[in-house]
């Protein structure tokens, strides 16, 4: 919503989850109906880290299968112009060549702790290229790597690694203890991208001119395409920087009873920097300013 309103775009449609329950289909048709969009950002999904995935896999597959079905049928029978299907770079198999190319999709096995999730945001890439083959609608997918941000979501029990570090970092400073626990063992590699830089990224899509747009739903592949930075760090390199970006001198200890997930998730993102975008923000750069947003909230949550 920031990076449109910056560009000049007010006649945004927007709905809180209360307003409207993207999993049931008569509310979602019923929205479409009356509002008639002509650009739809696919970026609702219900989503979280490893504990999450391995705690809840039924709800995430079937509630992203609802969201992604519903709003894409709607966009079909209401006359979108234009659909942007933000999936994950979970999608791709676990042990994939890196970094990971559009193509590699459905190559090999996935991860087990969010194989759930992934299916679902798989199927939904296989919609969107569905419709456009059936029906010709112009429905396109950009599969971000891990995305933070202000207004992350910092519950330690469904948060990404990011947020969880760093509200494990401000309640380890607020105890004053000497030690930080990290799951894992702090070997694997992730990439990460700034959540403007994606928004960004987002808006750059939509407004590609048509032959450009065209060009990306056209051919014997998907309309897919990888949104990152081209750069990874281990999770160790990442809670140390967490650590000297907030200030905690303390050491880190890793628990490598818990799982690692994926050794390395490094999306190639050379096809969508060829179209003219890339990441801006660095990763000290936006740890501080996603800190800095929401320190009170988080301080508050450390003392409870």
């Amino acid at each position: 919503m920031r990076a449109l309103r910056i560009d000049g775009f007010e006649d945004l449609i927007l709905r809180t989850h209360a307003e409207l329950d993207l999993a049931k289909a008569d509310e979602v048709d019923h929205f479409f109906k009356s509002e008639r969009p002509d650009y739809v950002f696919l970026a609702a999904a219900k989503v979280g880290g490893i504990l999450a995935n391995n705690t809840y896999p039924a709800d995430f597959l079937l509630e992203n299968l609802a969201i992604e079905s519903h709003l894409i049928e709607a966009s079909y029978r209401h006359g979108v112009d234009r659909l942007l299907f933000l999936g994950s770079s979970c999608i791709y198999p676990k042990l994939c060549p890196q970094p990971i190319k559009e193509e590699y999709l459905l190559t090999g096995p996935l991860e087990p702790t969010n194989r759930p999730y992934a299916l679902a945001k798989i199927a939904g890439v296989e919609m969107c290229w569905a419709y456009n083959r059936q029906y010709g609608t112009r429905f396109l997918s950009a599969m971000p790597t891990n995305i933070y941000g202000p207004g992350d979501n910092f519950n330690l029990a469904n948060s990404h690694v990011l947020p969880a570090l760093i509200r494990k970092v401000v309640q380890a400073k607020v105890a004053s203890a000497h030690q930080l626990e990290v799951w894992g063992t702090g070997t694997p590699r992730r990439e990460f991208l700034y959540s403007d830089d994606l928004a960004e990224a987002c808006v750059f899509l939509m407004n590609l001119s048509d032959d450009t747009y065209g060009k990306l739903l056209n051919g014997d592949n998907p309309p897919l395409l990888n949104v990152g930075t081209g750069e990874d760090v281990t999770i160790r390199e990442l809670a140390t920087l967490i650590c000297d970006v907030l200030g905690f001198e303390g050491e880190l200890a890793f628990d490598p009873s818990k799982p690692d997930g994926t050794p390395r998730k490094l999306l190639d993102v050379s096809r969508i920097n060829a179209l003219g975008w890339k990441a801006r923000t660095g990763l000290a750069e936006g740890i501080r300013t996603t800190y800095e947003s929401m320190r009170e909230q988080l301080e508050a949550m450390a003392t409870q």
